[in-house]
Formats: C-alpha cells, sequence, structure tokens
C-alpha cells in the first residue's frame, strides 16, 4: 500500500502512463547503463585491450541481476550514483569486475543513457500525437459541412464549419510532429569522449593509436543501435539538446492548451462538449453542472509544461567551460517531469477528441441568431441587381439592423431583422427568397474542402506512414 505520510509526484500517481513512467524509471536507466558497459568492455577487446571473451560472457550474463538495494548502500558511502553501480555490477560479475568502466568517465554512462531515454520518450509522445490526429482527423471530415459561426477577437465573425475549426487544432499537431521528427532526425549520442571529451584516456589505452579511438566509439554506438555522436563535446553532450527537446514539448502542450480552451468556450456555448461519464460528478454544490473537467486539467498541466524549457536555457546557459554539476540534480526533475506531464496532457486529449459530443441545433441557433446581419450584403446586391438604389438600400438596411440589433441587445428578443426586411417595400425585390438567400451553407466559402483538401495532403501521408501506430484510446485514471 502507497505510504500517504509522504508527498508523491501526482504526475505518477494520477495523471502520467505507466509506460512513460517506467521510460524514466531507474530500472530502465540502470539496464542501459549496463548495456553501455558491455558494449564498451566488447568493443575494447576486440579492438586489442587485454579483456578476456569470458569476461565479456559475465557481464551479458548478469546484465539484468541488478540490486538496487546495495547500489543504494554504497551510494551512501561514495556519494557517486555510477561508482555504486559498478561496484553492484562487478560483485555480480567478479570476473569482470576489474575492466566495467574502463577508461570510462560517468558521462559515458549518464549521457549516452539519458539522451536514449529522451528519445525513447519522444517515440511514445509521437505514437501519441499521430492518434489524437487520426480522432481529429475523423472528426473534422464527420462535420466538414456543417455551419458555425467563426470568431475573431471572441466576436462572431464570417461562418465556417464544425469540421474547418477542427483542422485548426489538427494543423498545430502536425507541425508539432514535424518538430518531434526534425528532433528524432538530427539525434546523436554522445559517444566515447572520456573525461573533458579529448578521449585522452582511451589514447592512452590504446597506445597512442587514434583509429583504434574512434573505431571504438564507432563500435559501441553501433552496438546500441545508433550511428551518430556529437563531433565534440565537453564532459556532457550539449545541454542546449535538452532545450530543444523541451521546447518542442512546450509546443505540444499550447496546441493541447489551445485546444481545451476552445472547447472549455464552445461547451460554456452548449455547442459542443467533452465526454461526461455516467457517475461523473461536476460540481459537490451544483448538481446540475456539467463542467469540462478534462480540457480544465489538459490546460492546468499544459501550464505547468509551458514554465520549464526557461529552466533548461538556464541549465544549458551556465554550464562552464567543459561541465558543472549544477545541472545534475535539476535535468533530473525537469526531463522526466515535462515528458510525463506532456504524456498525460495527450492522453486527456486522446480521450476528448474521441468523444466529442456535437449539438448542431444549438449551433445552428447561434448560427441563425447572427446570420441576418451577415447577410445584408448579399440581400442587398439582390434588391441592386432588380434595379434598386445601392446607396438607398444601404441606408435602409443600416436603420433596420440597428432597430434589430436593439431588440436582441436591449430586450433580450430574437433577432427579427429578415421579418423587417420582408416587410419593407424597399426589399421588394427579395420577398419570399429569403431563406434560400441566407442559407448558412452559402456563407462558409470553402472550409469543407479546404477540410478535404487539408487532410488528403497533410495528414493522411502522416497517418499512413504510423498506421502500425494506430488504435489507442486516451486513459482518464481519475
Amino acid at each position: 500500500m502507497t505510504d500517504k505520510l509522504f508527498y508523491e509526484n501526482p504526475l505518477n500517481t494520477r495523471y502520467a502512463s505507466r509506460e512513460m513512467q517506467e521510460n524514466f524509471g531507474d530500472e530502465k536507466r540502470i539496464r542501459l547503463w549496463r548495456k553501455l558497459w558491455i558494449a564498451l568492455a566488447e568493443s575494447e577487446m576486440e579492438l586489442g585491450l587485454p579483456i578476456r571473451p569470458e569476461q565479456v560472457s559475465e557481464l551479458k550474463a548478469h546484465a539484468d541481476d541488478i540490486d538496487f538495494e546495495r547500489a543504494e548502500a554504497y551510494e551512501r558511502q561514495v556519494r557517486h550514483d555510477v561508482m555504486a553501480h559498478v561496484k553492484t555490477y562487478g560483485e555480480a560479475a567478479p570476473s569482470a569486475a576489474g575492466i566495467i568502466h574502463l577508461g570510462a568517465t560517468s558521462c559515458f554512462v549518464d549521457c549516452n543513457s539519458e539522451l536514449i531515454v529522451l528519445m525513447d520518450g519522444l517515440a511514445i509522445l509521437e505514437k501519441k500525437l499521430v492518434n489524437v490526429m487520426e480522432k481529429l482527423k475523423t472528426f473534422a471530415l464527420r462535420y466538414k459541412d456543417v455551419p458555425t459561426l467563426g470568431f475573431t477577437h471572441l466576436q462572431p465573425a464570417q461562418l465556417t464549419t464544425v469540421g474547418k475549426r477542427a483542422t485548426l487544432w489538427l494543423q498545430d499537431l502536425m507541425l508539432d510532429y514535424e518538430n518531434v521528427r526534425a528532433l528524432s532526425d538530427h539525434f546523436r549520442l554522445r559517444g566515447v569522449k572520456g573525461t573533458t571529451g579529448t578521449q585522452a584516456s582511451f589514447l592512452e589505452l590504446f597506445d597512442g593509436d587514434e583509429e583504434k579511438v574512434k573505431e571504438l566509439e564507432r563500435r559501441v554506438v553501433s552496438k546500441l543501435g545508433y550511428d551518430k555522436v556529437y563531433g565534440v563535446t565537453g564532459q556532457t553532450y550539449p545541454r542546449k539538446f535538452d532545450y530543444n527537446v523541451l521546447c518542442v514539448l512546450s509546443q505540444i502542450a499550447q496546441s493541447a492548451y489551445k485546444f481545451s480552451n476552445d472547447i472549455r468556450i464552445l461547451q460554456n456555448m452548449k455547442e459542443l462538449e467533452e465526454p461526461f461519464e455516467k457517475s461523473q460528478i461536476g460540481s459537490s454544490a451544483m448538481a446540475y453542472k456539467r463542467n469540462p473537467m478534462r480540457s480544465e486539467r489538459m490546460g492546468s498541466l499544459a501550464r505547468y509544461m509551458l514554465s520549464l524549457p526557461i529552466n533548461s536555457a538556464v541549465t544549458a546557459s551556465t554550464q562552464w567551460f567543459e561541465r558543472t554539476l549544477d545541472d545534475s540534480a535539476n535535468r533530473r526533475i525537469v526531463n522526466a517531469q515535462a515528458f510525463l506531464t506532456v504524456d498525460a496532457v495527450l492522453n486527456l486529449y486522446l480521450n476528448v477528441a474521441e468523444n466529442l459530443v456535437v449539438y448542431e441545433k444549438v449551433i445552428e441557433k447561434h448560427v441563425l441568431a447572427e446570420l441576418p446581419f451577415m447577410a445584408t450584403e448579399n440581400i442587398m446586391m439582390e434588391c441592386v441587381k432588380a434595379g434598386g438604389n445601392r446607396q438607398e438600400l444601404h441606408e435602409r438596411i443600416r436603420v433596420l439592423s440597428m432597430e434589430a440589433g436593439r431588440r436582441v441587445k436591449q430586450d433580450g428578443k430574437d433577432n427579427d431583422l429578415l421579418d423587417r426586411i420582408e416587410a419593407d417595400p424597399l426589399f421588394s425585390a427579395v420577398w419570399g427568397r429569403l431563406p434560400e438567400i441566407v442559407d448558412p451553407k452559402k456563407f462558409v466559402g470553402r472550409a469543407p474542402h479546404q477540410t478535404e483538401e487539408f487532410i488528403r495532403n497533410e495528414i493522411d501521408p502522416i497517418l499512413e506512414a504510423h498506421r502500425a501506430d494506430l488504435g489507442l484510446t486516451g486513459e482518464v485514471r481519475v
């Protein structure tokens, strides 16, 4: 049972997925360390250092025998987590104890394993990102022809469609996806660089043979499944990479935040609603309420994520010369929490996007309340075609619009502008034709076709490339 006496990070207990928690867990980290130690020892042996095959075999045989309690006891003595695990691994594989970590600095295992964890975390997020995109694609195509009020300055503007609006959310995620891919395409390991990045210790081990030192790095990296390394480093990989990663995570959070705010406003307008479960309680006091809890939580978590890149920027800025250790404790917290946060945000996004409820009659009511004002230009032009005077028509329609607007705002009544036009002899040319002239679908421009074209040209190729990753559903744990 969890000990409720102590603080626990709610990202673990309430929000983030088990998969992402395990990605940043100690067990994965130490397993990666041991893979790195094995790759180093095996490569050094292959290049002629006095390491025996049975030593490498013993390292491989005991790679998963991790005694965390023993390592913690050692760390309390030596105040150094890497050396504590070197000792612990040496006890599990005693014949190889003397050659573990040969020539390496702590950042050989720290930096390379951290980079792999970050990339694995990005892969988890990328999969969820494309699944959200698939949900929004389905939604956008379903509602591509449904006219709705477009808003600028949060004021009614020209019409758009429900589906076209969803493409704006979708395009934000597409840009985020492209940024994730750019990080992956340019990914590098730190490699085998030594204490200050000069590879001096390895040059010493190989009696000054620079080609063997370069080959050592190639082999170690290849055994881990990678092919690119930073050409130069200090003791660590460039901390600017962390900042780049967190900026991309921040952008995903920005996209989700924007979506969640739109949903909250639309739910207030009763046009659209996030999922609400049968036994869910909206308010402890107001039993009738259906609060947009998921969207609010998305915004809350996204706001936290938006605050994190500046932390990494400061860390990257204050790495004196080849390295200082003031990055370590900070990065243990910031990097993991950034990924856990965005993971939680995308879990919520998935859940909301695949279960949105649209109230078309409410949307239609709101459209018809504003459309008469928007249609005045079309009505006036039809009357001009029938021989009317444009200036007279403009002045008269201005007066009628003001009267109708006053009725709506001051008296709280429905917009009766069309009735006023229908009763005014100056507009007799359009009598009986107003329903046809003010059909909402005539005011959405290319929105339906834009939706189809954008999805076909921009989104479908991404989803096709990730066909095997699709089918996720969003988990809301509490």
